[in-house]
């Protein structure tokens, strides 16, 4: 799906410190290892106008954690690119949406996970919200399915069997229960 950003633009990563301060570039390719350096990512929860949220199942061929259900869709930052316009552009680049009330819901979201083939994830994510009036038409390099979900429901699977889905939406979920409230009461998001 071209987008108008150069290819080579769309390879690098944005490297963090500890602070979370932009300390360079490097190409994905080569961050993504075993030992892998903190980057910066970005990650969001899509919700439709009936509440329901948008869950992905990851492209076979992803790199981690490939063919597992996580969150909407997540990314990385180009550089010197905000990360509310990154998830914009991930936003089309994986599922072919516009995203509209963006909203940031854990700008400290910090996590580090291994692979079941011993590649790392270590990221600094923001985390949003947002919500949608299309349909995903989905990238297949980036997704192999994708549903409309009860995000109760979705809450539930991923406590009940969280080693079937992303570490990070399992934990990100974990947070944003106690950011945004229950959601068994009117304080989920999406449905405010």
């Amino acid at each position: 799906m071209k987008t108008g950003v150069p290819e080579t633009t769309h390879e690098l990563v944005v490297l963090a410190d500890d602070d979370g301060n932009p300390i360079g570039t490097a190409a994905k390719s080569s961050v993504h290892t075993d030992q892998t350096s903190l980057h910066l990512a970005v990650s969001c929860y899509v919700f439709d106008e009936d509440g329901r949220l948008l869950v992905t199942r990851r492209a076979l061929g992803k790199k981690t954690w490939p063919g597992v259900w996580t969150n909407s869709f997540c990314g990385h930052p180009l550089p010197e690119e905000a990360a509310a316009d990154a998830v914009h552009r991930r936003a089309f680049e994986e599922l072919g949406i516009s995203v509209q009330q963006l909203e940031l819901v854990l700008p400290d979201f910090r996590y580090r996970a291994i692979d079941a083939s011993g590649v790392v994830e270590n990221e600094l994510c923001t985390v949003y919200t947002a919500q949608t009036t299309n349909e995903p038409v989905a990238n297949t390099d980036e997704v192999a399915e994708w549903r409309w979900v009860d995000p109760v429901g979705f809450i539930r699977a991923t406590e009940d069997a969280p080693w079937a889905f992303s570490p990070w939406s399992v934990w990100q979920l974990e947070q944003l229960k106690e950011v945004i409230g229950s959601p068994s009461g009117n304080g989920w998001i999406g449905t405010r």
